[in-house]
C-alpha cells in the first residue's frame, strides 16, 4: 500500500510482561530489585492519553540552549510561535503574559480554579518565602503556581481527541491499532521505502514515496532504529541485526526528571475539603465539572533554583508537584506496587500514617547531569528494550535533591501550612538509612539514593546535533544521520530535557516538524498570526 506523503508509526506494541529490570548502581535503593517503572503509552494518542495532563512548557533557556549547541531554528522565539499555534487556552486574559498563549490552537488547555485551602496555603507559603504567583508558562518560570491542565470541558484532551480524531475523515490518513512495527525497509542507497509490521498475526509491509515518520517515544524510536539496521554497528552485530548506518549515539544520552518520593505531611481532618463521592459523580455527569473533571487530588506547582552553582536565577533546576494526596492516603493498596517499591520497607516507614489525610511535595530534578541509555535485548520486536536511566551518577544531581529537600522542609514549616493546614513533617527515620544522623545532608543523601525514581519523562535517545557531533542522531531538521527518507518526531531528540512536563512541548515538536517537512517538499508554512 502506497501513502500520497507520509508515513508515521505509532509506539510499537509489545508482547506482555514485566520489562528487563536493570539495576541502577547509585540509585532506588528501596525499590524492587532496585529498578522502577517505566510506563509507555502505547495507545491513540500515545502517552498524552495516560499522562497527568499538566500543561507546563518548561524554560525558555532550554530551548536556547538547543540552539547553542548547534540546533538553529530551536532558540526560543523561534519555538514559542509553534506553542501558541498548538495552544487553546480557556482562562481569563493574562495580561502581560497573553503574549506567550494561543487561544485558537487544538490542544485545549483549561487552568485549575486554584482556590482550595491547600493551593491557597502554598501559593502563600511560595510568597512568604519571597517567590510570586506566576504563569510557568508566560514571561518567568520562576515561583509557586496553580496548574493548567489539557482538559476540554471536563475531558482529557489528548493529541488523539484534540488532534488525530478532527482529521480521521481525511482520505490521505489511515489509522491501523495493535499493529507492532518490526521495522524500517531501506533499499541498497539508505533510503527509507517503507515499514515492517505485524497485525492481526500477518507480517504486512507498508510502502512509503516520501519519507517515514518515526514517533515511538524516548524508549521505543531507539529500538526501533536499532532493529532496522540503523545504531550502534557493534552492538547491533552482537543482536544479529544487519548494519545499514553504523549511527553511535542512537539510544544513548537517555535523561530523565528523577523525582523523589514519600516527602509527607499528615495535615488536620478539617483541613482538605472532600466533597462527598455522590456531589463529585452528579458534579461530572451533569455538568462535567467538581473533582472528576481535573486529575485526581488537588495539584500546585513551584518552580525553583536551589543550586549555588553559577547559572542564570530565572532557570529553575527543581520542580514541586504539590498533591492532596500522599503514599500512604491509600493505605498500601495500590501505592508500593504501582512505584515498584519494596512493599516491607514501604510499611515501615509509613506504618504510623497509612490513611491519614495529608499532602506530598514530590520534588523533580528538572536538569539532570546523569546521562543513560537504551538498548536492544534481543532482535525480536516485541522484547522491550533494555533501559538504564543510571540515575546519579552524576554528583551534582544528589546535591541539587538534597538542597530540594531543604527547601520542601522550608515551604512545609511556613505559618501558612502549619497554622492554616496543621501541617507536620513525617519524620520517621527511612529504612536503609538508619546509620546516618537524622536532618544531615548525609541523610537526605541516603533518602534521595532510596526514594527517588522516573517522573516517566524520558528524553533524548535520538539526540539532535550538528553533524560535528558524534553522539546525535537527526540534524536540526529531524532527519536521521547516515540514511535518508526518515524522521523522528517525538521527545527522543531533545539535546537536553526541558525543565517542565513533556507533553506540551512534545506538541510543540510535532507542530514544527509538519513546517519542516513541508518545507523540504515544496510547501510554504504560515506562522505570522503566533509570532
Amino acid at each position: 500500500m502506497y501513502l500520497p506523503s507520509t508515513f508515521s508509526c505509532t509506539c510499537p506494541r509489545t508482547r506482555t510482561g514485566s520489562t528487563p529490570r536493570l539495576l541502577q548502581k547509585h540509585a532506588l535503593k528501596n525499590y524492587v530489585g532496585r529498578s522502577g517503572r517505566l510506563i509507555q503509552g502505547k495507545t491513540l494518542g500515545g502517552s498524552s492519553s495516560i499522562n497527568g495532563m499538566l500543561y507546563a512548557r518548561g524554560n525558555r533557556r532550554d530551548y536556547d540552549q538547543w540552539a547553542s549547541l548547534g540546533n538553529p531554528g530551536w532558540d526560543y522565539d523561534s519555538i514559542l510561535p509553534y506553542f501558541k499555534k498548538s495552544e487553546g487556552y480557556r482562562g481569563g486574559h493574562l495580561g502581560e503574559n497573553e503574549y506567550f498563549h494561543g487561544r485558537d490552537g487544538p490542544l485545549t488547555v483549561t487552568p485549575s480554579s486554584g482556590d482550595s485551602i491547600l493551593t491557597q496555603a502554598f501559593l502563600q507559603a511560595g510568597r512568604s518565602l519571597g517567590y510570586s504567583v506566576v504563569d510557568p508558562n508566560g514571561q518567568s518560570q520562576i515561583g509557586f503556581a496553580s496548574f493548567d491542565y489539557t482538559i476540554r470541558d471536563g475531558i482529557r484532551c489528548s493529541t488523539a481527541e484534540c488532534y488525530l480524531k478532527p482529521a480521521a475523515s481525511r482520505p490521505n490518513l489511515h489509522i491501523l491499532h495493535s499493529a507492532t512495527v518490526h521495522k524500517i525497509l531501506f533499499d541498497q542507497e539508505k533510503r527509507a521505502i517503507g515499514v515492517l509490521f505485524e497485525h492481526n498475526g500477518m507480517l504486512k509491509v507498508v510502502k512509503a514515496r516520501k519519507e517515514v515518520i518515526l514517533s515511538a517515544g524516548s524508549l521505543s524510536s531507539p529500538k526501533v532504529l536499532m532493529l532496522s539496521g540503523v545504531g550502534p554497528a557493534e552492538h547491533l552485530r552482537q543482536h544479529g541485526v544487519e548494519v545499514v548506518a553504523d549511527v553511535a549515539g542512537v539510544g544513548r544520552n537517555l535523561q530523565d526528571h528523577l523525582n523523589v518520593y514519600g516527602l509527607t505531611w499528615t495535615v488536620r481532618p478539617e483541613a482538605e475539603e472532600a466533597p462527598s463521592v455522590l456531589t463529585s459523580l452528579d458534579d461530572y455527569l451533569k455538568r462535567r465539572e467538581g473533582p472528576y473533571a481535573t486529575p485526581l487530588g488537588d495539584h500546585s506547582s513551584a518552580w525553583v533554583r536551589v543550586s549555588d552553582a553559577p547559572g542564570h536565577p530565572d532557570w529553575p533546576d527543581v520542580q514541586y508537584l504539590l498533591s492532596s494526596s500522599t503514599l500512604a492516603t491509600d493505605k498500601g493498596i495500590f501505592s508500593p506496587s504501582s512505584l515498584g517499591l519494596d512493599p516491607e520497607r514501604y510499611r515501615a516507614y509509613f506504618r504510623d500514617v497509612l490513611g491519614q489525610e495529608g499532602f506530598s511535595l514530590q520534588l523533580n530534578l528538572m536538569r539532570p547531569s546523569s546521562r543513560g541509555h537504551v538498548t536492544l535485548h534481543s532482535s525480536d520486536p516485541r522484547d522491550y528494550p533494555l533501559v538504564d536511566s543510571n540515575f546519579l551518577s552524576h554528583p551534582d544531581d544528589l546535591k541539587i535533591l538534597v538542597n530540594g529537600i531543604k527547601f520542601a522542609l522550608a515551604i512545609g514549616n511556613t505559618t501558612s501550612m502549619k497554622t492554616r493546614l496543621g501541617a507536620r513533617f513525617h519524620d520517621k527515620h527511612l529504612p536503609g538509612c538508619e546509620t546516618t544522623y537524622y536532618g544531615t545532608d548525609d541523610y537526605w543523601a541516603c533518602y534521595v539514593q532510596h526514594m527517588a525514581s522516573s517522573y516517566l519523562h524520558p528524553a533524548g535517545t535520538c539526540k539532535m546535533g550538528p553533524q560535528t557531533d558524534p553522539s546525535s542522531v537527526v540534524d536540526s531538521r529531524l532527519r536521521v544521520r547516515g540514511v535518508s527518507g526518515v524522521r523522528v518526531v517525538d521527545a527522543s531528540v531533545m539535546p537536553v530535557i526541558v525543565s517542565g512536563n513533556m507533553n506540551a512541548p512534545v506538541v510543540m515538536i510535532g507542530e514544527k516538524s509538519a513546517d519542516l517537512i513541508k518545507e523540504d517538499w515544496g510547501a510554504t508554512a504560515i506562522l505570522e498570526a503566533y509570532s
